[in-house]
Protein backbone atom coordinates (compact mmCIF):
# COMPACT_ATOMS: atom_id res chain seq x y z
CA UNK A 1 0.00 0.00 0.00
CA UNK A 2 1.11 3.57 -0.64
CA UNK A 3 2.37 5.44 2.44
CA UNK A 4 0.40 8.27 4.01
CA UNK A 5 3.32 10.70 3.68
CA UNK A 6 6.29 11.33 1.45
CA UNK A 7 9.03 13.79 2.41
CA UNK A 8 11.16 14.95 -0.54
CA UNK A 9 14.55 16.55 0.07
CA UNK A 10 16.46 17.96 -2.95
CA UNK A 11 20.21 17.86 -2.39
CA UNK A 12 23.23 19.23 -4.23
CA UNK A 13 26.65 18.95 -2.58
CA UNK A 14 25.03 18.64 0.85
CA UNK A 15 27.50 16.21 2.46
CA UNK A 16 28.42 18.68 5.21
CA UNK A 17 24.92 18.77 6.71
CA UNK A 18 22.91 15.95 5.14
CA UNK A 19 23.79 13.38 7.78
CA UNK A 20 22.43 15.54 10.58
CA UNK A 21 19.35 16.34 8.49
CA UNK A 22 18.57 12.68 7.83
CA UNK A 23 19.04 11.75 11.46
CA UNK A 24 16.60 14.44 12.53
CA UNK A 25 14.01 13.72 9.85
CA UNK A 26 14.09 9.94 10.26
CA UNK A 27 14.01 10.18 14.06
CA UNK A 28 10.97 12.45 13.92
CA UNK A 29 9.15 10.28 11.37
CA UNK A 30 9.64 7.20 13.54
CA UNK A 31 8.78 9.03 16.77
CA UNK A 32 5.46 10.12 15.21
CA UNK A 33 4.90 6.58 13.92
CA UNK A 34 4.07 7.95 10.53
CA UNK A 35 3.51 5.63 7.63
CA UNK A 36 6.02 7.51 5.51
CA UNK A 37 8.85 7.47 3.02
CA UNK A 38 11.75 9.92 2.86
CA UNK A 39 13.21 10.61 -0.59
CA UNK A 40 16.50 12.40 -1.19
CA UNK A 41 16.95 13.61 -4.77
CA UNK A 42 20.65 13.90 -5.57
CA UNK A 43 21.13 16.64 -8.17
CA UNK A 44 24.42 15.44 -9.65
CA UNK A 45 26.43 16.24 -6.53
CA UNK A 46 30.21 16.24 -6.84
CA UNK A 47 30.73 15.27 -3.20
CA UNK A 48 29.58 12.14 -1.34
CA UNK A 49 25.95 13.21 -0.89
CA UNK A 50 24.69 10.02 -2.56
CA UNK A 51 26.96 7.79 -0.46
CA UNK A 52 25.59 9.36 2.74
CA UNK A 53 22.03 8.59 1.66
CA UNK A 54 22.96 5.01 0.76
CA UNK A 55 24.60 4.47 4.14
CA UNK A 56 21.44 5.55 5.99
CA UNK A 57 19.05 3.70 3.68
CA UNK A 58 21.01 0.48 4.22
CA UNK A 59 19.67 0.37 7.79
CA UNK A 60 16.40 2.27 7.36
CA UNK A 61 14.06 1.27 4.51
CA UNK A 62 12.03 4.44 5.08
CA UNK A 63 14.74 6.31 3.15
CA UNK A 64 15.47 6.02 -0.54
CA UNK A 65 17.71 7.79 -3.04
CA UNK A 66 16.65 9.23 -6.39
CA UNK A 67 19.41 10.29 -8.79
CA UNK A 68 19.12 13.03 -11.41
CA UNK A 69 21.02 12.70 -14.65
CA UNK A 70 23.59 15.39 -13.89
CA UNK A 71 23.05 18.75 -12.23
CA UNK A 72 19.63 20.01 -13.35
CA UNK A 73 18.61 22.50 -10.66
CA UNK A 74 16.43 22.64 -7.59
CA UNK A 75 13.18 22.90 -9.54
CA UNK A 76 13.98 19.79 -11.55
CA UNK A 77 14.98 17.94 -8.37
CA UNK A 78 11.76 18.84 -6.58
CA UNK A 79 9.65 17.84 -9.58
CA UNK A 80 11.53 14.54 -9.92
CA UNK A 81 11.04 13.75 -6.25
CA UNK A 82 7.40 14.82 -6.14
CA UNK A 83 6.47 12.69 -9.16
CA UNK A 84 8.40 9.73 -7.72
CA UNK A 85 6.70 10.03 -4.33
CA UNK A 86 3.88 7.60 -3.52
CA UNK A 87 2.47 9.29 -0.41
CA UNK A 88 -1.09 10.55 -0.24
CA UNK A 89 0.47 13.75 1.10
CA UNK A 90 3.84 14.88 -0.28
CA UNK A 91 6.01 17.51 1.39
CA UNK A 92 9.25 18.95 0.08
CA UNK A 93 11.80 20.47 2.40
CA UNK A 94 15.17 22.14 1.94
CA UNK A 95 18.12 19.99 2.97
CA UNK A 96 19.24 22.57 5.54
CA UNK A 97 15.93 22.28 7.44
CA UNK A 98 15.55 26.04 7.59
CA UNK A 99 12.02 25.15 8.61
CA UNK A 100 12.35 22.27 11.11
CA UNK A 101 10.71 19.00 10.14
CA UNK A 102 8.65 19.32 13.32
CA UNK A 103 6.73 22.14 11.57
CA UNK A 104 5.33 19.64 9.03
CA UNK A 105 2.33 18.92 11.25
CA UNK A 106 1.17 22.53 10.73
CA UNK A 107 1.03 22.00 6.97
CA UNK A 108 -0.61 18.59 7.32
CA UNK A 109 -3.23 20.10 9.62
CA UNK A 110 -4.07 22.69 6.93
CA UNK A 111 -4.51 19.88 4.40
CA UNK A 112 -6.73 17.97 6.81
CA UNK A 113 -8.77 21.17 7.14
CA UNK A 114 -9.60 21.29 3.43
CA UNK A 115 -6.61 22.83 1.64
CA UNK A 116 -5.12 21.01 -1.34
CA UNK A 117 -1.73 22.69 -0.88
CA UNK A 118 -0.16 24.17 2.25
CA UNK A 119 2.87 26.43 1.91
CA UNK A 120 5.17 27.43 4.74
CA UNK A 121 5.53 31.18 5.18
CA UNK A 122 8.29 33.19 6.83
CA UNK A 123 6.43 36.48 6.47
CA UNK A 124 2.83 35.72 7.42
CA UNK A 125 4.00 36.16 11.00
CA UNK A 126 7.54 37.52 10.90
CA UNK A 127 8.11 36.71 14.58
CA UNK A 128 8.34 33.01 13.65
CA UNK A 129 11.76 33.71 12.12
CA UNK A 130 14.23 32.51 14.73
CA UNK A 131 17.16 33.85 12.69
CA UNK A 132 16.49 36.41 9.98
CA UNK A 133 18.19 36.77 6.64
CA UNK A 134 20.73 39.54 6.09
CA UNK A 135 19.07 42.86 5.28
CA UNK A 136 19.99 42.75 1.57
CA UNK A 137 18.38 39.32 1.24
CA UNK A 138 15.22 40.56 2.94
CA UNK A 139 15.07 43.55 0.58
CA UNK A 140 15.61 41.33 -2.46
CA UNK A 141 12.81 39.06 -1.27
CA UNK A 142 10.35 41.91 -0.78
CA UNK A 143 11.07 43.34 -4.24
CA UNK A 144 10.72 39.90 -5.81
CA UNK A 145 7.41 39.35 -4.02
CA UNK A 146 6.10 42.66 -5.38
CA UNK A 147 7.09 41.66 -8.91
CA UNK A 148 5.24 38.35 -8.49
CA UNK A 149 2.10 40.19 -7.47
CA UNK A 150 2.30 42.45 -10.53
CA UNK A 151 3.30 39.84 -13.13
CA UNK A 152 1.60 36.65 -11.95
CA UNK A 153 -1.10 37.84 -9.57
CA UNK A 154 0.30 35.79 -6.68
CA UNK A 155 -0.97 37.30 -3.43
CA UNK A 156 1.05 35.21 -1.01
CA UNK A 157 3.33 36.81 1.55
CA UNK A 158 6.05 34.23 0.87
CA UNK A 159 6.39 32.10 -2.25
CA UNK A 160 10.02 31.06 -1.76
CA UNK A 161 9.99 29.17 1.54
CA UNK A 162 11.25 25.68 0.73
CA UNK A 163 8.62 23.93 2.82
CA UNK A 164 5.42 23.01 0.97
CA UNK A 165 2.95 20.12 1.20
CA UNK A 166 0.54 18.81 -1.44
CA UNK A 167 -2.22 16.26 -1.62
CA UNK A 168 -1.39 13.66 -4.22
CA UNK A 169 -4.06 14.80 -6.74
CA UNK A 170 -2.49 18.27 -6.70
CA UNK A 171 0.96 16.74 -7.24
CA UNK A 172 -0.25 14.82 -10.28
CA UNK A 173 -2.00 17.86 -11.76
CA UNK A 174 0.71 20.49 -11.20
CA UNK A 175 4.17 18.98 -11.46
CA UNK A 176 3.84 17.37 -14.92
CA UNK A 177 3.14 20.91 -16.20
CA UNK A 178 6.12 22.51 -14.44
CA UNK A 179 8.65 23.89 -16.95
CA UNK A 180 11.14 25.85 -14.84
CA UNK A 181 13.98 23.77 -13.44
CA UNK A 182 15.84 26.25 -11.28
CA UNK A 183 15.02 28.90 -8.67
CA UNK A 184 11.86 30.24 -10.31
CA UNK A 185 9.93 26.99 -9.93
CA UNK A 186 8.18 28.04 -6.69
CA UNK A 187 6.14 30.85 -8.29
CA UNK A 188 5.43 28.60 -11.26
CA UNK A 189 3.88 25.79 -9.22
CA UNK A 190 1.82 28.32 -7.24
CA UNK A 191 0.69 29.98 -10.47
CA UNK A 192 -0.35 26.55 -11.76
CA UNK A 193 -2.15 25.80 -8.50
CA UNK A 194 -4.21 28.96 -8.90
CA UNK A 195 -4.83 28.30 -12.58
CA UNK A 196 -6.09 24.79 -11.81
CA UNK A 197 -8.20 26.16 -8.94
CA UNK A 198 -6.61 24.23 -6.12
CA UNK A 199 -7.06 25.65 -2.65
CA UNK A 200 -3.71 26.96 -1.37
CA UNK A 201 -3.30 27.90 2.29
CA UNK A 202 -0.32 29.90 3.54
CA UNK A 203 0.82 28.72 6.98
CA UNK A 204 3.25 30.55 9.30
CA UNK A 205 6.16 28.26 10.23
CA UNK A 206 9.32 28.61 12.26
CA UNK A 207 12.27 29.41 10.02
CA UNK A 208 15.94 30.25 10.47
CA UNK A 209 18.42 31.61 7.94
CA UNK A 210 21.19 29.13 7.12
CA UNK A 211 24.57 30.01 5.71
CA UNK A 212 25.73 28.27 2.57
CA UNK A 213 23.47 29.78 -0.08
CA UNK A 214 24.21 32.98 -1.94
CA UNK A 215 22.11 35.16 -4.22
CA UNK A 216 23.48 37.83 -6.49
CA UNK A 217 20.73 40.46 -6.74
CA UNK A 218 21.76 41.45 -10.29
CA UNK A 219 22.45 38.06 -11.84
CA UNK A 220 19.90 35.95 -9.96
CA UNK A 221 17.36 38.76 -9.91
CA UNK A 222 17.55 39.12 -13.70
CA UNK A 223 17.27 35.37 -14.15
CA UNK A 224 14.23 35.15 -11.88
CA UNK A 225 12.58 38.03 -13.73
CA UNK A 226 13.08 36.22 -17.02
CA UNK A 227 11.57 33.09 -15.52
CA UNK A 228 8.50 35.07 -14.44
CA UNK A 229 8.10 36.29 -18.02
CA UNK A 230 8.46 32.68 -19.21
CA UNK A 231 5.59 31.70 -16.93
CA UNK A 232 3.39 34.40 -18.47
CA UNK A 233 4.44 33.34 -21.96
CA UNK A 234 3.83 29.64 -21.25
CA UNK A 235 0.37 30.48 -20.04
CA UNK A 236 -0.45 32.70 -23.02
CA UNK A 237 0.76 30.08 -25.51
CA UNK A 238 -1.20 27.24 -23.91
CA UNK A 239 1.76 25.27 -22.55
CA UNK A 240 -0.01 24.91 -19.24
CA UNK A 241 -3.27 23.68 -20.78
CA UNK A 242 -2.31 20.12 -21.76
CA UNK A 243 -2.82 17.02 -19.61
CA UNK A 244 -4.76 18.84 -16.93
CA UNK A 245 -6.41 16.74 -14.24
CA UNK A 246 -9.54 17.66 -12.26
CA UNK A 247 -9.18 20.56 -9.88
CA UNK A 248 -9.75 20.61 -6.15
CA UNK A 249 -13.49 20.63 -6.71
CA UNK A 250 -13.36 16.93 -7.57
CA UNK A 251 -10.64 15.88 -5.13
CA UNK A 252 -12.04 13.32 -2.72
CA UNK A 253 -11.17 13.47 0.99
CA UNK A 254 -8.22 11.34 2.01
CA UNK A 255 -9.04 8.12 3.87
CA UNK A 256 -8.42 7.98 7.60
CA UNK A 257 -4.79 7.39 8.40
CA UNK A 258 -2.38 7.55 11.28
CA UNK A 259 -0.77 10.95 11.26
CA UNK A 260 0.02 14.07 13.22
CA UNK A 261 -2.41 15.61 15.59
CA UNK A 262 -3.14 19.32 15.44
Amino acid sequence: MDPAYSIVIPAYNESARLGATLERVLAYVHAQRWDAEVIVVNDGSRDNTADIVRSYSATDPTLRLVENHGNRGKGYSVRNGMLTARGRIVLFSDADLSSPIEEASKLFHALDGGADIAIGSRWLRAETQTQRQPLHRQLFGRIFNLILRLTLGLRFKDTQCGFKAFKQPAVQAIFPLQKIERWGFDPEILFLAQKLKFKVQEVPVAWAHREGTSINPLIDGSRMMMEMLHIRWNNLTGKYDANQTPSSQSVKPLPNRRGPQA
